[in-house]
């Protein structure tokens, strides 16, 4: 069974392993540290199943009647511990109320992302804020449809090629299934992350266990990470971290991301969230650097929702203008030198394979700036 022809034709959401029913399809990592499904053509029935699963396959997201909003928690304590103005924990909220359970990316105990089940406020913790990771879900998308079965509400926040995944996963509606899909820059690669993970430690003599891409500590919208080391932290600016600078200079990316079909407004979840770019020209007194959503409403149970929970922020009513970041209009452009990247992380030793993206990126900035300043003379 053949599931692709070329790498940007997967988004590795890994569903079509998780609905095959003889476990003939597993995920592999390949040279660039993406997960790929491979079928063992010896358990393979060719029922189709897989095929039938997969987002990246004649994908047309239905127009619907959209609202859009921006929204910041009135907790404090929920902006502070999201990346943005803390409309994910509100949901996740809504859901626990109601006895049910919530999906999301998390680290597992070697720093590895994959999504997990939070079923209160507490184990919600490790599912908060973002991860510059694409998450593995095997197994998930079964787990979410036993607790569906079960009577359970569910909430599920991914990127949107895993949360239309899910949707052809399950193969009909659920009326207590919600689905919310992010706005996303493109998925940075977990075989770098890790690589990355363990040279970190080994710099710092011990064991990684968290790593925050977006903290909030200098009120700069995140743009300070943070990870701590045999009980440790360590903090610099985003741009400083090697790992970021690889994904924002749209190096470390997946193929099929600089193809993807979800960049734009119309998408089948219930909401779509993401930061609110742009927020100081929109509505410059609700930028306090802690952070804003944009928050998408799709659907009429997203509307339901809305209305129960906008009693716990403060929020602004805007246009679809208003909203629409670069990623809501087309995909990531993958940098000019990605395969060369590629080709010497594959070859060379990572720590070696870091100094050189270092060096790449110092001298290129020097570049850069010495070019503007001949420019400007």
């Amino acid at each position: 069974m053949e599931l692709y022809r070329e790498k940007k034709t997967c988004c590795g959401c890994g569903a079509c392993a998780d609905i095959c029913p003889v476990g003939a399809i597993h995920m592999v990592m390949d040279e660039e540290g993406f997960r790929y499904p491979k079928v063992n053509e010896k358990k393979c029935t060719k029922c189709g199943k897989c095929a039938s699963t997969c987002p990246m396959k004649g994908r047309k997201a239905e127009e619907t009647e959209k609202s859009y909003f921006g929204i910041r928690a009135k907790e404090r304590g929920l902006r502070l511990a999201s990346s943005s103005g803390g409309m994910f924990p509100l949901l996740a909220d809504y859901v626990f109320r109601r006895q049910g359970v919530v999906y999301g990316a998390a680290y597992d105990g070697n720093m590895k992302v994959a999504h997990g089940e939070a079923r209160d406020r507490q184990e919600l913790d490790v599912l908060k804020r973002t991860k510059y990771v694409q998450s593995d879900l095997t197994g998930t998308y079964r787990r979410i449809r036993r607790r569906l079965e079960e009577g359970r509400w569910v909430l599920f926040c991914g990127t949107p090629c895993q949360a239309q995944a899910l949707r052809l996963f399950l193969g009909r509606a659920y009326p207590k299934l919600i689905m919310a899909d992010l706005v996303c820059y493109g998925a940075p690669s977990p075989g770098i992350w890790e690589a990355y993970v363990k040279s970190l430690e080994r710099k710092r003599g011990g064991k990684m266990t968290a790593f925050s891409f977006r903290d909030k500590r200098a009120g700069d919208n995140g743009h300070t990470c943070a990870y701590v080391v045999d009980g440790r932290e360590y903090a610099r600016s985003l741009n400083a971290d090697l790992f970021c600078r690889m994904y924002f200079t749209n190096h470390s990316i997946r193929p099929s991301c600089h193809a993807c079909g979800y960049c734009t407004v119309d998408r089948d979840s219930d909401f779509t969230l993401g930061d609110f770019w742009g927020i100081e020209k929109v509505r410059p007194d609700m930028d306090d650097g802690m952070g804003t959503s944009m928050v998408i409403l799709h659907t009429g149970l997203a509307r339901e929702i809305w209305e129960e929970v906008k009693g716990e922020t403060d929020w602004f009513p805007c246009g679809r203008e208003d909203v629409l970041q670069p990623r809501l209009k087309a995909p990531t452009q993958a940098a000019a030198g990605r395969a060369r990247f590629m080709d010497l992380y594959r070859r060379l030793p990572f720590p070696l394979f870091l100094k050189w993206f270092w060096l790449k990126q110092t001298w290129t900035g020097a570049w850069r700036r010495l070019a503007g300043g001949r420019s400007g003379t």
